[in-house]
């Protein structure tokens, strides 16, 4: 019950109406949610709902009127001691009460005059919930869920802040990535690879200065902001030693487990004046020191500033070519050695510049992989092949198999490799095809095998083993791959004559693949010596390489004889090969 005695007492006896809209007033004010008073001049409550005394505990109605009314006084007190007189406009604030736990209410306190009294009116609305559920989703939006630490965002806006309190306030963001996480989660589960980025995130904090800004901003990598920076050999002290308490081993649900972390550090204003530059410098840093030698730190410098200004110079211009159309194909035929005769052309992707020159594969093939463009390149490359499809077959002979280069990334992805498949079914002859993907994809824990391979499959699509002899290759997993064709990576075939121990090898990856049913190819043959070795000591026929024909770009192209008389079988004749007629482009 609302709690209105006193101002019933000043309504004279005769005055019923009064009596029962006052009555009336009671009923509404008992049952709002929001906690009315009302004070007199000298702060006695007059007036007090059940809600505002339950502020106090003292709701329930057992406690009688005066304990409700003695408890919303105490309230109103702690709350503003002052009388009304003394208030001379509204005032509205948020408090924090004890009622069996913290309670946060919002209260609006303004001075009115009733029967021509100066009181004061007092709304409270309690919003604990809402301030809870406020909290918790600010702490979701800007905290880690696993290592609680700030994430991305907030470590943002605190770097931001820094760096507008001037041009010449120091600090440094170090950015951490622990070396072959994924390697542990694959080894112990995800669940212990969790495990230890907690433990990591305790370390770390536990070996850094009260001012420095420790967060969390993806799986595996730790950003942290060194506020204030000292000397520079402060700064590598500092990194120095949280890399070697790093490399302390970790016990994990009984496993010992021994790790490293790499380090980029950029300082702000030296390395970049806001968030962006200064993470991006960091990370810049942070890769040469995955390319040298991982577990160490690297420092950002000029050398690197020019690196990532050639390395932006060139995303821009791969963004523009594919934006633009400004990549087309090169095509390079693979050939029977001993007849010359055309078995096969490989399409190699081209970027032509704003000044018309033409980049080879190895100028964006990498960055595009980085920036997840390649997908768009593949696409690219097989559409010029089938808008050409009659330029080839003018060419190099209406049946001869066109390769197209896939990317092992590409090769383990079930949406692009799908996507791509309906591509080449569209074409109406994708058995006309070979994809070429390196070993990689084959030996990768990925779908190729078991769901791209079948779809490669029932189109009759066939498959090459692109660059064998680099990477990951040996003749055990060799047993294991289910290709059509192989090719032998240049890096054997270069100077093959001359190389006994390369050769042994050649010859067994020779028997190896005929066992198989796999054709194979050798890469790279560029002289003489090369291909006559190979054509007097191995049962390799087929070969690829600049000493038969360079890559061509489709205006180069010219209808060619498919077979050359034998007269022409040896290498010494090729200078003679209608394909030598054919004007080159650059590899």
């Amino acid at each position: 019950m609302a709690h209105f005695h006193q101002l019933l007492d000043e309504v004279p006896e005769g005055e019923s109406e009064a009596r029962r809209a006052v009555a009336l007033l009671n009923t509404i004010i008992d049952m709002l949610p929001v906690g009315v008073t009302v004070q007199s001049e000298d702060g006695t409550v007059l007036l007090a709902n059940e809600t505002a005394a339950g502020f106090r505990g003292a709701a329930d109605p057992a406690v009688g009127a005066s304990a409700a009314t003695a408890a919303v006084s105490q309230l109103t007190r702690e709350a503003d001691p002052g009388p009304p007189s003394r208030r001379a406009s509204t005032v509205t604030e948020e408090r924090i009460i004890g009622i069996a736990g913290e309670r946060t209410l919002l209260t609006c306190r303004r001075p009115v005059r009733i029967l021509d009294r100066p009181l004061l009116l007092s709304a409270a609305l309690d919003f604990t919930e809402r301030k809870q559920a406020e909290l918790e989703l600010s702490k979701r939006a800007y905290f880690d869920d696993l290592t609680g630490l700030p994430n991305g965002a907030l470590i943002q806006d605190h770097v931001e802040r820094l760096t507008r309190t001037g041009p010449h306030t120091r600090f440094a963001l170090a950015l951490l990535d622990i070396d072959n996480f994924k390697h542990i989660n694959d080894y112990y589960t995800h669940a212990l690879g969790d495990a230890l980025l907690v433990k990591m995130a305790q370390r770390i904090a536990a070996h850094i200065r009260p001012s420095d800004f420790l967060g969390r901003i993806s799986g595996d990598e730790f950003l942290l902001v060194l506020n204030p920076l000292g000397r520079a050999d402060t700064l590598a002290e500092l990194v120095n030693n949280l890399l070697q308490q790093i490399r302390q081993p970790f016990l994990i649900e009984g496993f010992e487990i021994m790790t490293s972390a790499s380090v980029g550090v950029s300082v702000h204003p030296d390395h970049g004046v806001n968030y962006e530059m200064l993470r991006r410098s960091a990370d810049t840093a942070m890769d040469q020191v995955k390319t040298n030698a991982k577990g160490g730190a690297a420092f950002f410098d000029g050398e690197m500033a020019r690196a990532m200004t050639v390395r932006t110079a060139q995303e821009q211009r791969l963004r523009l070519g594919i934006r633009d159309g400004r990549f087309c194909c090169a095509f390079q035929p693979k050939l029977d050695m001993r007849t010359l005769e055309v078995v096969g052309v490989e399409a190699l992707i081209r970027l032509r510049d704003e000044d018309g020159e033409i980049q080879g594969p190895a100028e964006f093939i990498g960055l595009a992989i980085d920036l997840g463009l390649i997908d768009d390149l593949t696409h690219l490359a097989l559409g010029e092949i089938v808008r050409s499809m009659d330029l080839l077959n003018d060419a190099f002979g209406p049946q001869t198999p066109i390769s197209v280069n896939v990317a092992a990334r590409q090769a383990g992805d079930v949406k692009f490799m799908t996507s791509f498949c309906q591509e080449l079914k569209a074409t109406d002859c994708p058995s006309r095809f070979m994809v070429e993907v390196t070993e990689e994809a084959f030996l990768a824990k990925n779908s190729f095998q078991a769901e791209v391979l079948p779809m490669l499959r029932a189109l009759g699509t066939r498959v090459s083993v692109d660059d064998f002899g680099s990477g990951y290759s040996s003749l055990a997993t060799l047993a294991d791959i289910t290709a059509d064709e192989i090719k032998i990576d240049r890096s054997f075939i270069t100077g093959i004559h001359q190389r006994p121990r390369s050769q042994s090898v050649l010859k067994a990856i020779e028997a190896l693949s005929e066992a198989l049913g796999m054709t194979i190819i050798a890469e790279g043959v560029e002289t003489f010596e090369e291909a006559a070795y190979l054509q007097a000591t191995t049962r390799i026929r087929f070969a690829q390489g600049y000493y038969f024909a360079k890559p061509m770009l489709l205006q180069d192209l010219t209808p060619a004889p498919r077979v050359i008389d034998a007269a022409r079988s040896s290498p010494q004749s090729r200078e003679r090969s209608p394909l030598r007629g054919q004007r080159t482009a650059g590899r």
